[in-house]
């Protein structure tokens, strides 16, 4: 399709999807990427040059279509954060990539990031948790941190209504709930907000169809369901009875319940199975630091994602280590965890490390594992070797310390030489 502003390499093919939802990837696919706001423009850059590197020796190549939204699409398209260009090489090119972009608290437009998931229906946030050798972490033994969240990316908090104190409406929704309703409401007098969010069968059962089907493919042996159904019964209580639903019904002998486990098995789980189990979402955020090493899959709503995910990243180290990704039927699209931080953009000093390994997480989701090993070696090995940005560099004693760009090139050579 012809595009207003962005430029389709005159290399390079583009990656099918086929109607059994597999990617059909060739040697030279051509990739989208958005930069970003704020540290975007330097962490951006340093992971093309990283992927590009990874495929690049193991016979292949990336041909890279830069894309925009956020404050470089409001530059090129007349105000414009996300414009239809994005949207439609994102729809057309099936997997891309993307850095931070920027989004205000309580004013300015809603977030972009959340808007490019819910406008290409990428349902799914994973955000694989592990440590790499060498980075400081607050916690004894965070080796023991290997994990996966899927957190649910369109339902929850992220398609939550809101009223606000002091308006017509917000009365009329106090009112409705109290008096049409007939609940007792333990709402205080005076000045009250209130939102209210939806969790759906059809939007669980896509997410943990996701969670369960990465365990089996990835010979993990467990599958958590976090929520606080024990409260909020008729929404998070539902995501727990809709997802053991998906596990009892659609897998047959390949899943087997945490129940059935104990009742039938003595706890002896079998070779071939994955054991599905839930987990009231504050005692997660315990047990994911008391029992590091007994998780695997992570399946959670929106809000329980958020907040447990972030947890699980800053035994690694923090978020500036985290990489993410967002994946739909059909469409995929990397991104870290971490925000803009727009104090230090065009500093060449951040850490790039979040935005490469989610594309490590993408070239994993292209079926090019030699490549995206390379890449977790060779940054493991620089940091290893004590050559890192700031924010490892002054939690480390006999380190040097690398620009972003310097970092980037270091990890090149690495991968060169492990190749």
């Amino acid at each position: 399709m012809a595009y207003q502003q962005v430029e389709v390499p005159e290399a390079g093919e583009k990656i099918e999807v086929t109607d059994d939802d597999e990617l059909v990837v060739p040697d030279e696919p051509i990739i989208p990427i958005i930069h970003g706001d704020g540290i975007g423009t330097d962490v951006g850059p340093a992971a093309q040059t990283v992927l590009e590197a990874a495929a690049q020796a193991t016979g292949r190549d990336i041909h890279w279509m830069r894309v925009y939204a956020g404050e470089s699409a409001r530059e090129r398209y007349d105000g414009e954060n996300l414009p239809e260009d994005t949207l439609a090489a994102m729809r057309e090119f099936k997997v891309g990539i993307k850095g931070p972009l920027t989004t205000p608290v309580g004013a300015g437009f809603r977030s972009l990031n959340v808007a490019l998931r819910k406008k290409l229906d990428l349902y799914t946030n994973v955000r694989p948790t592990y440590h790499i050798e060498g980075v400081p972490s607050p916690v004894k033994a965070p080796e023991k941190m290997d994990m996966v969240s899927f957190r649910e990316n369109t339902e929850d908090v992220y398609a939550g209504i809101e009223w606000e104190a002091g308006t017509e409406d917000v009365e009329k929704v106090k009112a409705f709930v109290e008096d049409e309703m007939g609940f007792d409401s333990t709402i205080h007098d005076g000045p009250v907000g209130i939102g209210i969010k939806p969790i759906t069968e059809f939007g669980t059962k896509r997410l943990v169809r996701k969670a369960i089907d990465y365990a089996l493919e990835h010979d993990r042996d467990s599958v958590t369901l976090v929520h606080k159904g024990n409260i909020m019964k008729f929404t998070e209580g539902a995501f727990r009875d809709w997802g053991y639903e998906v596990a009892e019904e659609e897998y047959g002998d390949e899943v087997i319940t945490e129940d059935t486990l104990w009742n039938e098995r003595d706890g002896e789980a079998p070779d071939d199975a994955v054991v599905v189990n839930d987990r009231i979402a504050d005692n997660m955020l315990q047990q994911i630091l008391t029992r590091t090493d007994q998780y695997d899959i992570l399946a959670l709503p929106n809000l329980n994602g958020d907040y447990l995910s972030d947890a699980c990243g800053a035994q690694i180290g923090g978020l500036g280590i985290a990489p993410g990704a967002n994946i739909g039927d059909g469409r995929f699209l990397a991104e870290p965890v971490h925000g803009s931080a727009p104090k230090y953009a065009g500093q060449d000093k951040v850490n790039p490390s979040a935005l490469i390994l989610s594309g490590r997480i993408m070239l994993e989701h292209m079926g090019w594992n030699d490549a995206a090993d390379l890449v977790r070696d060779a940054i493991e090995e620089t940091i290893r070797s004590k050559k890192v940005t700031y924010d490892i560099h002054r939690q480390i004693e006999g380190g040097e310390k690398l620009a972003t760009s310097e970092f980037a090139e270091e990890i090149v050579e690495n991968i060169h030489s492990l190749a």
